[in-house]
């Protein structure tokens, strides 16, 4: 045995010179090694744990001993092995209702010109002149049968309806009928596909620039993220399933793949993935029994819209608290990642650490992050109900009846227990963390 592994090991102080900081946990042992620029440097023990992952001190590190792999082993397969098991019982396998908005067909052109005056039917020269005022559109159809002809459909002058100028690229709704008739085309919305597009290269690009490799598997493990979503969970639920459980088996799935993908299997992720667990499992019984209590239906406009365009019956109270779990896993993820890291920095800056010291430290840093991730998710849902909670103000009725309504009252649950889940994943992912790390050589 070297003798740097029977010294005892210093523990390093505030006060500390930096220069004694910089030379890491043991001052003593083997010759010192050459680090690639003619210098040489000592070697530290602990280098295979500290540089696992990203080789910059700060990557994920395996288990020091094999009862701590079989112990976390032990902890996540059942909910892994869970979750794939109710992906594979709940993946719709049949065909699913009938599109929304059948019969009418997306076709695109570009506005050539646009002129005020009385509506007249389906924008037709010759028809008989309405009263209501109108924007008589010109539109050369890029795409579907008349591709190349030009036709004049009617829009009213509406504070809801959109401003349609030349040159603006838009979308029509085909019914059937002449192509070549206005009256057959209805002018829906603007075409977005080019600037949607420019914005997610701004994106990928960035994400790149700074992640480098590790912006590479974030990216991937967003690719994933939307294909658990649009293959399985929108689908499941379409085709019958409950929300709810579809919502779980999809946001386990996506946990386990995207953080294991991200991150790299080892014994900090297993920690994030088991802190993640515990406080979505807090989230989905919480949401339940409020939802319940509160009778929260989940009828609010679009739901119902979606209940009478399917025409079939859905569990749109199930509907409302799947929203509540996936959306809460993006904020958990970050957390329980973010406390994790933080706790292995830290036996990684000071070795002799005890758990509990481990757990005090963490616990504060956690304090600042949660206090900032809690404002961030109010924000987010006040953000997305902000057309609601305008119209709500407007009705002559008191701050309680407004807060009780259906729309407000599911946003109020949405946010707290999704910020009580917040909360609690600091302290369960902090002490877990804790209680591994210190198992670490």
């Amino acid at each position: 045995m070297d003798d740097w592994e029977t010294r005892p090991i210093p523990r390093v102080r505030a006060d500390d010179e930096p220069e004694r900081a910089s030379r890491g946990r043991h001052t003593a042992g083997r010759a010192p090694e050459p680090d690639g620029t003619g210098r040489r440097r000592r070697r530290d023990p602990d280098d295979d744990v500290a540089v696992t992952g990203h080789g910059h001190g700060h990557g994920p590190a395996a288990p020091a001993s094999a009862p701590v792999r079989r112990l976390l082993t032990f902890l996540v397969s059942p909910f892994a092995l869970a979750a794939v098991i109710g992906m594979v019982l709940l993946f719709p396998t049949g065909d699913g209702p009938e599109g929304v908005g059948s019969g009418q067909e997306p076709v695109l052109g570009t506005v050539t010109a646009a002129e005020a005056g009385s509506c007249q039917f389906g924008g037709q020269p010759g028809a008989e002149p309405s009263p209501d005022q109108c924007l008589t559109v010109t539109v050369e159809m890029t795409d579907g049968q008349a591709k190349g002809s030009e036709i004049r459909t009617a829009v009213p002058v509406e504070p809801s309806t959109p401003r349609f100028a030349v040159g603006d690229d838009v979308v029509l709704s085909y019914g059937g009928g002449d192509p070549l008739s206005g009256g057959s085309y209805q002018l829906v919305d603007f075409q977005r596909g080019m600037p949607l597009a420019v914005l997610a290269l701004l994106f990928a690009a960035a994400v790149l620039l700074l992640g480098r490799w590790q912006g590479l598997k974030a990216l991937a493990g967003l690719g994933l993220t939307f294909a658990v979503l649009l293959l399985f969970v929108l689908p499941a639920i379409l085709g019958g399933e409950n929300p709810l459980l579809v919502a779980i088996a999809g946001a386990g799935v996506i946990m386990f793949a995207v953080l294991y993908l991200t991150h790299g299997f080892s014994a900090r992720t297993t920690t994030a993935v088991l802190g993640t667990m515990v406080s979505l499992a807090l989230i989905g019984v919480l949401s339940a029994v409020f939802a319940a209590v509160s009778r929260l239906t989940g009828l609010d406009e679009e739901t119902a819209n979606l209940v009478g365009a399917l025409g079939t019956g859905i569990d749109t109270r199930g509907l409302l608290l799947a929203g509540i779990v996936i959306g809460a896993l993006g904020v958990l993820d970050d957390v329980t990642v973010t406390q994790t890291s933080a706790v292995w920095e830290l036996r990684a800056a000071n070795p002799t650490l005890t758990w509990r010291e481990l757990y005090a430290a963490g616990l504060r840093i956690g304090r600042d992050h949660v206090s900032s991730a809690v404002n961030t998710l109010v924000m987010a849902y006040a953000g997305a109900a902000l057309p609601v909670l305008l119209y709500s103000s407007l009705s002559d009725v008191g701050l309680g009846a407004l807060l009780g309504s259906q729309s407000i009252a599911q946003e109020i649950v949405r946010t707290l227990v999704g910020s009580i889940g917040l909360v609690a994943a600091v302290p369960v992912t902090t002490a877990l963390a804790a209680l591994v790390a210190v198992r670490e050589e």
